[in-house]
């Protein structure tokens, strides 16, 4: 493997923020850059697949990867609601000379920093208010008033965090939010 291939891409965000995205364009934009799937146990929504937004596993399956070390990061994010990310999937994209762009939680950057300090690149998406971030929440669609509602408290505590990354991007309007995170990564790419 060549070393400029063991660069890795982590973009977080309190949910609702646009990381997914912001994480999308950046896909469409640079080739060299691979999706990292996480493995969740929730029920997809509507619109995700299986395989290609995330591996969706039972909590059982999950717990024994765990046991076994099988993730680079993982994060009971919600009550019974764990996601977290695969040695396998970042081993896959290294073999393939690809830069893996992990869309992940705050916990979960904040442990992959930790492990992995150098040749990362570490992206917070920040929201321009927590009632926009409510309100976008809203607009999905896909989820109770409660399930938003616990969002936001756990939103308003990630943002607690973003001092701890050194590339902060304001989703205030996308398209240059957008411009802001293609120039970061393609000086980290580039670099």
């Amino acid at each position: 493997m060549k070393k400029e291939y063991q660069k890795m891409i982590v973009i977080t965000a309190p949910s609702g923020a646009g990381k997914t995205s912001i994480t999308r364009h950046l896909m469409r934009v640079f080739p060299q850059l691979a999706f990292s799937i996480s493995a969740a146990t929730r029920k997809p929504r509507s619109n995700e697949k299986n395989g290609i937004d995330y591996y969706f596993i039972s909590v059982e399956e999950f717990q024994k990867k765990i046991l076994n070390e099988e993730f680079v990061e993982w994060e009971m994010v919600y009550e019974g609601k764990y996601y977290g990310t695969l040695k396998s999937e970042l081993r896959r994209m290294w073999n393939n000379e690809q830069v893996p762009v992990l869309d992940i939680d705050v916990q979960g950057a904040i442990h992959v920093q930790k492990e992995y300090p150098v040749n990362s690149l570490f992206i917070f998406i920040k929201p321009p208010s927590i009632d926009e971030l409510k309100r976008r929440l809203e607009s999905r669609g896909s989820e109770s008033a409660e399930s938003i509602q616990t969002r936001v408290s756990k939103a308003a505590y990630e943002l607690s965090f973003v001092n701890q990354f050194s590339h902060v991007i304001e989703n205030k309007d996308f398209e240059t939010a957008c411009k802001e995170a293609e120039q970061i990564v393609k000086d980290f790419i580039n670099n």
